[in-house]
Parts: structure tokens; C-alpha cells; sequence
């Protein structure tokens, strides 16, 4: 079958400062007709870069130096901006990773679907309009007739995503680019997402190329998955030969990264990638892996490896493959059994590393944190004098306990509440009822001044580095703001001038101290944030939290925007630092691996209730609660062989000003009864810490 798409060596650069930024050199692919084509790879390896260089929408300094794209017979690189226009939305059309900031804010959903209608089919008026609410209806937007009129704003973030593929659909393209389409989406809205994408593929037999680092979704999504690193592709494969047997260095390394139960359960350390995707405005003379690469010889640092064959369509880009070049030493196994052979010699290396004492093992595990039927509502303001007219129960009851050296994972779709619980706890949100204690102390209600006091004990670790770090303060003076706010390692002898010095020189070094604690070298304080990765600002926001000696930290999605090398490098930091400082956490996150490897307990989290809680081997083992089991149904999994039944849960997750009468889960639970519209449920205890809140259950009686 001759390709839909064709990309030979095509080089892309960026002028944006000294030297050129080679975003993308020298790479080729193919993709068919009708076939989903994964593009893996770490934030800044160019896979972005390489889709808006085939849509030609590069930014002013991009430039296309060298290469051809062709989709059909057609060059791309060589029709004028006005013929691209009429390829772009028509021919191929793209998903981009935000859909917020993607879609025009002024103008309806209606109008801006409209546009493509106008511009590819010539078609206006109530043509346009029925054509609209057809596409509509196909990506399963509800109610489309009234909502095709409304605004960006008034969509959840799911709905957002579907009312950008309708967009990118509406001029029936042949090739289909979905950038990073699922990253921000929790897993039930991700899972539709890409079931709707592979019935739309299924029935129009158009192409994807999907864009991720996640390597679940690839699994599920993928007929061919190329591995890019660096600006270039190193590996390429069918789904099957790659998820069997990924044989480059840095491919096995993504799979070692992955977090999950069974390393848990032995203690063991994720295999973390050292270091960063070197710049790409470098002058690269060997393999651009070598100096991460646990295999690499001097060979590879000299000459940049060709492709070699590892087994019918399996190609990579690696020495280890070549028998020319392969030193005698080396005696690399193909397929799975390389794979394997790699990941043994990870766990290896992870258990003879030196370990802190485990929290369990070393620390009390008494009660740290308790909270009592917390609720947190949100007055509604409406009318000229601005009257309340009700509330936004963002919060609506929430009991759960969190014990000292202990994580504690708060899982649920967004919008579910999970983040106000943080806040509440911390008292930055005033609480409207309930109770939390905080080693045997009552902070609602609690003096501010007193309160204040108290703020080095429990810190928060919010889900975006980039924007809760000033960026107009070095690193050395974001970390001191909270010590010397809070009035921590304050004391000395002498006068006051030299105790100030001496004051201000503890302080360094303990700034230093703090960022070699989380795996930064004490010279990077004199940076700004603009100048670090993803990966090491989250270390920053980690040590600055540090900084003021805290038991109890709140975990605010602190890997949900980073690659899974880098995640896993933040997961062994907080659990090192758990383990050598008994600190407590409370998890908020919607990545089920995650809490597989990092949590002791998990409370799941529905329109501002806990619906079901316990151990993570008992909720995420056997759950009892509907929406937990539809939950985790919709996360995908690595395995090929695996014959998961998905459970799909209708709608969006319902307004927490309007909650459903009964139990808020019951409009979209597939086992609803007429009493669980009438009456929220009592507990149901399955043992005595796995409990849940469902009338398919005995109930007892319960005075929250």
C-alpha cells in the first residue's frame, strides 16, 4: 500500500538565539492509510516541532532547511501559503495538546466549526448549521441543538477536547495529527476520547499520528510506533514488536521508568533516566543517548550509530546492533529477551543502592492528620445587589485520616473536588463546617497569628512549578522567602551584626543543602525558573516546601505534566524523602500507576464526597463502588494481551452547585436502583479499613 504520508530527512531549525536550535534533523516516516502512527518521546525531543512542520504553522523564527513532505504526490514544502490553506483542515487537520488555548474565546462552537464549513465546502446558513449539529452529535457532545451555541468557557475540559476534534473532523481530513490530545484529560475522559478517535478512524478510514509520551496510551492506540530522541527518530516498529522487545537503550529505559505495584511491593526504585535531553542548538558528533546510556562506549560518543535491523520491520538506531561496530564484550540479546535482560539489571542496581529505612520501619505511625466531615462551599452571587442565591458545594463532607510517615492518595475526575480538600486542609480556603486536626490541634477556626506559627508543618506542593515560582526571584531567594517568613533556623549568639552574618551564611548552606536533597547542585541557586526543565522546577518547589522543616505535605498533581523519565525521578525524591524524614503526604492525583507505586492508602473522590477508601491493594484490587470500577476500567494498560472491558460512564461530571438529589453518582451509574435517587448512602465496611458508600452493599448507620 502506497503511504499517505511521506517525510524524508527533513530538517527543521529555530533561530532563537546565539546558536541555531535544531529541532528536527534528518527525520523520516511514512505513514499508511487508515493507520494510527505513534510518535514517542520526552518534552523537547521535537515530536511538536515535527507536526507543525507538516502543517506548516511553525513559529516566526522556525524554519524548514532541508527535506520533503508529501502527503500523496503532493509536496508539501513546495505549494505557495495560499494552496496550503486548502490542505490544512481538508486534507489534514490538528488536535492541539491545549485545547483552552486553541479555541477562540468570542466565538461560539457553532461559528468556529462553521469556519472550516465555509472554507472547504462553501457552505453557510441552516446547510452550515445541520452539518454543525452533525458533527456534533458524532464526537458526543450532549444536547449539541443548544450547546452548539454556546462559548469555550462553558464546556468541561473533556468536552473542550471533543469540540476540537469536531473542528479537526469537520472537513473530513485524510490524515488526522493529535498532539499530546489525552495529557490534561482524566482517564474516563481520556478513554472516550480515544474510543471516539478509533470508531472515527474505523468508519472514515482516515490516518492518525499521535503524538504522546505516555506509553499506555501508545499501546492502545498505535499499528506503528516510532521512538524520537533528541531531534531524531532512534527506533521504530510494529505495537506488537515494540511492546514485546524494545531494543534502544533509551526506549527500555522510558519502559523502567513506569511506576507501578509490583515495585512497590518490593521496595524497589523506579529505574530513572540521569540527566536531560542535551540542547538541540549542540554539535553532535556520536549517539545523542550516549551520555545517559548505561551500554555506551567510547564508540558511541565518536560516531553517530546508523539503523540496524532487529527483526522484520524492528529498526533502531544504535550500535549495540551492529555487528561491525559491536565490541566483543557486548552481547546484546534481541527482543524481549534484551528487554528483560535490561530491566533485571535495573531492579539490580536499584536494590544494591543504599536505601534509607523505610517510614513504616523507623517512624511511629500514629494519626498525623484528622479530618471530620469537611465542606467547603462557595456562596452564588447573583442580581443587582449581588445576593447569594446558593452554592457551589465544592467540598460536601469529607472524613479521612493520614498517619505520620504515611501517603495518603486522593483520586477523581477534575472537578471533583480534590484540590479544594488540599486547601481546606491547609486552611487556605476557610472551611464552611467540619473539623481538622492536625496532631491532636484544631486548625479550623484557629487564631491567624497562631496559625501562622504553625505553617512550617505542613506545606503544598502545587501542580504547576512554572507558574507558582516567582519569576522574577531566584532560586536562592524563592527557598529563603518561606524561612525567613515563618522565621525558620532564626537564633545566634553574638551582636547583631555578626549574628545576622552568621544568620545569613546558616541559611546558604542550608539553601545548598536543600537543593543537593533533591538532586540539584548548590550552584543552580543564582538561577531564575525560566532557566531549568520541567523536571528540576518541580525539584525546586519541592525544596523550597522543604525548607521549613515539615511534617505533612499536600501533593497537588506534582507529575501529572511531566515525561514518565522525569516522573520517576520526582517519585524516588519523595520517596527518599519520606522514608529518611518520615513525612507524611497527602497525594492528589488521577494517575491510578502512580498511586499503585507511591501510596499506603486511597480515598476516591466524586463531586466533593469520598465514595470508597481503604488500603491500595483493597480499593485498587477490589473495588466496590461503581465509580471506582469504572475508573479503573478506563486507565490503559501496557499489556497487549490484556481484554480490559471498559466501563463507560454518560455524561459529564454534574455541577457541584446542583448536585443530583440521593447519591450524586446515580444519573451515570450503570447499577442505579430508585432508592439511590432518593437518599445519599450510608457506609458499607468490607473490612476494617475498606469501606464505601453504595446501596448494592449492606449499609450502616452513619451520622455523616
Amino acid at each position: 500500500m502506497s503511504p499517505l504520508l511521506q517525510i524524508e530527512n527533513l530538517e527543521t531549525v529555530l533561530h532563537t538565539g546565539a546558536a541555531p536550535v535544531w529541532a528536527v534533523d534528518g527525520l523520516t516516516l511514512q505513514i499508511l492509510r487508515g493507520e494510527t502512527f505513534v510518535l514517542l518521546g520526552e518534552s523537547g525531543c521535537g515530536k511538536s516541532m515535527t507536526a507543525l512542520s507538516v502543517m506548516r504553522l511553525l513559529p516566526e523564527a522556525g524554519e524548514i532547511v532541508a527535506g520533503s513532505i508529501r502527503i500523496g504526490e503532493e509536496d508539501l514544502l513546495l505549494l505557495p501559503e495560499a494552496a496550503m490553506r486548502d490542505v490544512r483542515g481538508k486534507r489534514i487537520s490538528m488536535i492541539f495538546q491545549e485545547p483552552m488555548l486553541s479555541l477562540n474565546p468570542v466565538m461560539t462552537v457553532a461559528d468556529q466549526i462553521g469556519e472550516v464549513l465555509r472554507r472547504h465546502f462553501n457552505l453557510s446558513g441552516m446547510a452550515a448549521q445541520e452539518r454543525v449539529l452533525e458533527i456534533l452529535n458524532q464526537v458526543g457532545i450532549p444536547d449539541a441543538a443548544r450547546r452548539m451555541n454556546e462559548y469555550p468557557f462553558q464546556f468541561s475540559g473533556g468536552m473542550k477536547q471533543r469540540m476540537m476534534i469536531a473542528m479537526a473532523l469537520a472537513g473530513e481530513p485524510e490524515l488526522l495529527i493529535a498532539d499530546e490530545p489525552t495529557t490534561a484529560l482524566d482517564v474516563t475522559i481520556q478513554a472516550q476520547v480515544l474510543d471516539l478517535m478509533r470508531s472515527l478512524q474505523q468508519r472514515d478510514g482516515m490516518a492518525i499520528l499521535l503524538i504522546t509520551h505516555d506509553l499506555a496510551v501508545a499501546a492502545e492506540m498505535a499499528h506503528r510506533v516510532a521512538v524520537m530522541y533528541a531531534g531524531e527518530i532512534v527506533e521504530t516498529a510494529t505495537r506488537e514488536d515494540f511492546f514485546s522487545g524494545p531494543a534502544h537503550p533509551y526506549s527500555q529505559k522510558l519502559f523502567a521508568s513506569l511506576p507501578g505495584k509490583a515495585l512497590r511491593e518490593q521496595g524497589l526504585r523506579l529505574a530513572a533516566i540521569g540527566g536531560n535531553v542535551p540542547p538541540l542548538s549542540s554539535e553532535f558528533t556520536g549517539c545523542r543517548f550516549a551520555d545517559r546510556c548505561d551500554h555506551a562506549w567510547e564508540l558511541c560518543h565518536e560516531i553517530a550509530p546508523r539503523w540496524n535491523v532487529v527483526a522484520g520491520g524492528h529498526q533502531v538506531r544504535c550500535h549495540l546492533f551492529n555487528e561491525d561496530t559491536r565490541p566483543s564484550i557486548q552481547d546484546p540479546k534481541l527482543g524481549s529477551q534484551h528487554f528483560e535482560a535490561a530491566v533485571q539489571d535495573s531492579e539490580r542496581s536499584a536494590e544494591s543502592s543504599p536505601q534509607p529505612a523505610r517510614a513504616s520501619e523507623s517512624r511511629d505511625s500514629s494519626c498525623l492528620l484528622s479530618v471530620t466531615g469537611l465542606k467547603v462551599y462557595f456562596p452564588i452571587h447573583k442580581g443587582l445587589m449581588k445576593g447569594i442565591t446558593g452554592y457551589v458545594k465544592a467540598v460536601d463532607g469529607v472524613s479521612l485520616t493520614i498517619r505520620q510517615g504515611k501517603t495518603l492518595a486522593l483520586v477523581g475526575e477534575s472537578g471533583c473536588g480534590k484540590t479544594t480538600v488540599g486547601k481546606g486542609i491547609l486552611q487556605l480556603i476557610p472551611p464552611s463546617a467540619g473539623s481538622v486536626r492536625y496532631n491532636g490541634l484544631e486548625l479550623v477556626g484557629m487564631e491567624r497569628k497562631r496559625l501562622r506559627k504553625m505553617r512550617a508543618e505542613f506545606q503544598l506542593i502545587f501542580q504547576d512549578p512554572y507558574s507558582s515560582l516567582n519569576p522574577r526571584m531566584r532560586i536562592v531567594d524563592i527557598i529563603e522567602e518561606g524561612m525567613d517568613a515563618l522565621n525558620v533556623g532564626d537564633g545566634g549568639d553574638g551582636g547583631e551584626a555578626s549574628q545576622a552574618e552568621h544568620h545569613s551564611t546558616r541559611k546558604k548552606g542550608r539553601v545548598d543543602a536543600l537543593l543537593e536533597s533533591v538532586g540539584l547542585p548548590p550552584e543552580t541557586k543564582w538561577r531564575y525558573p525560566h532557566e531549568f526543565s520541567g523536571g528540576q522546577r518541580q525539584r525546586v518547589a519541592i525544596a523550597r516546601a522543604l525548607a521549613v522543616n515539615p511534617r505533612l505535605i499536600v501533593c497537588d498533581e506534582p507529575t501529572s505534566a511531566l515525561d514518565v523519565s522525569v516522573q520517576a525521578q520526582i517519585l524516588n525524591l519523595l520517596k527518599d524523602l519520606q522514608s529518611s524524614l518520615g513525612l507524611a503526604y497527602l497525594f492528589i492525583t488521577h494517575n491510578i500507576s502512580v498511586v499503585e507505586y507511591i501510596a499506603d492508602e486511597v480515598a476516591v473522590m466524586y463531586l466533593g464526597r469520598i465514595v470508597e477508601q481503604g488500603r491500595v491493594d483493597e480499593v485498587l484490587g477490589h473495588p466496590r463502588h461503581p465509580y471506582t470500577q469504572a475508573l479503573l476500567s478506563a486507565v490503559p494498560v501496557i499489556d497487549l494481551a490484556s481484554k480490559r472491558q471498559i466501563i463507560h460512564l454518560h455524561g459529564d461530571l454534574p455541577s457541584p452547585a446542583n448536585p443530583p438529589s440521593g447519591c450524586h453518582f446515580h444519573p451515570r451509574c450503570p447499577h442505579v436502583m430508585p432508592i439511590c435517587r432518593e437518599h445519599y448512602p450510608e457506609t458499607s465496611a468490607f473490612s476494617s479499613t475498606h469501606t464505601a458508600r453504595c446501596y448494592l452493599y449492606p449499609q450502616e448507620q452513619d451520622s455523616a
